[in-house]
């Protein structure tokens, strides 16, 4: 029996494959290494959604290649050969072959490189997991989309959609609350189209998972705004139930129309203001994150302009802004790219215009006080979250796992700072 270090780099649903891959490892008999000094094989979960995360992803195997190791997640499946440039040995591991891990540990513990990238019928739901912070369950409830991103990587990875079980998904959450979750993930490549290829959708998903009689909050995943004509109404009265975090990731990625339809995103800025309109006249405090990426090849400056006066109209609370990189295997990728210095100052544009409103959204916050779960450790500060998702940091000393009254007392760019009130 070996001792195996399991990391993960991306997004939640990353995160989950490497809780379920940590899982597999022990009961497989093997135990988890600490860090990657005292183990006898190494497994990275990577991710390739943007150019500087797939270099980071390759300086990291690089320094692992000279211990066994396994490339797991999107990389690998997106881009096998760039992975085996830099490392020959190394075993992959694609994101919907999980259950053969197992069969690649023994394989690559042997000295025997094992390529498993090919999709799988194993459903992600119910498989055992050692949770990376035990107050947070990641529960994924799909894999795959139905889009066709000109700019993304992600369909070629994880392929079309294939949504689980409502049922399964449940019980996953029943597990996980039992375990002492006080906080859930639903999470997925887009959770907008949860289960229309298997006769259900998310307003029903979400319902049913705030009906399990425990005390717990659900945070809904990123959704892209295409799908929001077909489920917006049940959706905004889904969010009426108190477990469910008032927080929406709905990416618009543009504001100009033409952008979007060279995207191939199915939806227009409409679609996305529309969204934002009707959860903010329903709820008061609620809390929009969106995505933005500036210097996708067909945007002029008028279309730039466009994006700049979107993000002024509805004012998000979170922006994740990206520079426009070319992923090999997309079709973005063969098109004319704009110049990088270009690139650049669109991006510091946007930078200090999203900065200066996340700041005027938080200082609204100030004085307020209500019940924050404290759900995460970071640097070893615990940080905490209220009703609408909002990060909070208190000065007092607090666990992870508990709920507290606090009062706000400051705001800065990326969060609320407080103090406990009772």
């Amino acid at each position: 029996m070996a001792k195996i270090f399991v990391e993960a780099y991306g997004c939640s649903a990353s995160f989950a494959d490497s809780e379920m891959i940590s899982g597999l490892v022990v009961n497989g008999g093997h135990t988890l290494a600490k860090d990657a000094t005292e183990s006898d094989l190494n497994i990275v979960v990577t991710c390739s959604v943007k150019d500087a995360t797939a270099n980071k992803m390759i300086n990291r195997i690089k320094s692992l290649k000279s211990s066994p190791l396994i490339v797991a997640g999107c990389l690998p499946k997106a881009e096998k050969d760039r992975v085996e440039k830099f490392t020959d040995n190394a075993s992959l591991l694609g994101p919907n072959s999980i259950g053969k891990t197992l069969q690649v540990i023994d394989s690559t513990l042997r000295g025997e490189k094992h390529v498993a990238l090919e999709d799988s019928d194993l459903t992600k739901v119910g498989l055992p997991k050692v949770r990376l912070n035990p107050t947070v369950g990641i529960v994924e409830i799909a894999s795959g989309c139905m889009s066709e991103c000109t700019f993304c990587q992600t369909k070629i990875s994880k392929g079309d959609l294939s949504s689980y079980r409502l049922g399964d998904i449940v019980r996953q959450v029943q597990t996980e609350v039992k375990d002492g979750c006080k906080e859930i993930w639903l999470t997925s490549t887009d959770n907008g189209c949860y289960g229309f290829d298997i006769g259900t959708d998310l307003p029903s998903l979400i319902n049913s998972v705030a009906d399990i009689p425990e005390d717990f909050m659900i945070r809904v995943g990123m959704m892209n705004p295409m799908y929001m004509p077909r489920i917006k109404k049940d959706l905004v009265q889904a969010y009426e139930n108190d477990k469910v975090f008032k927080f929406l990731h709905i990416p618009v990625q543009s504001g100009s129309d033409k952008v979007l339809h060279d995207m191939k995103r199915g939806h227009t800025s409409e679609t996305y203001k529309e969204t934002v309109k009707k959860m903010r006249e329903k709820y008061t405090d609620f809390t929009i994150s969106t995505d933005i990426i500036v210097g996708f090849p067909s945007e002029t400056e008028d279309d730039f302009e466009e994006t700049v006066n979107l993000l002024d109209e509805t004012k998000p609370d979170i922006v994740n802004l990206s520079k426009y990189s070319a992923r090999p295997g997309t079709d973005a990728a063969t098109w004319k790219q704009i110049d990088v210095g270009e690139i650049k100052r669109r991006s510091k544009i946007i930078f200090e215009q999203i900065n200066k409103i996340s700041l005027e959204n938080n200082k609204k916050w100030i004085g307020w006080i209500g019940k924050v779960l404290f759900d995460e450790s970071i640097n070893n500060e615990i940080k905490g979250r209220n009703f609408a998702y909002k990060p909070i940091s208190v000065k007092n000393n607090v666990e992870i796992g508990q709920y507290h009254t606090v009062k706000v007392t400051d705001a800065t760019t990326n969060g609320l700072i407080g103090k406990i009130a009772s």
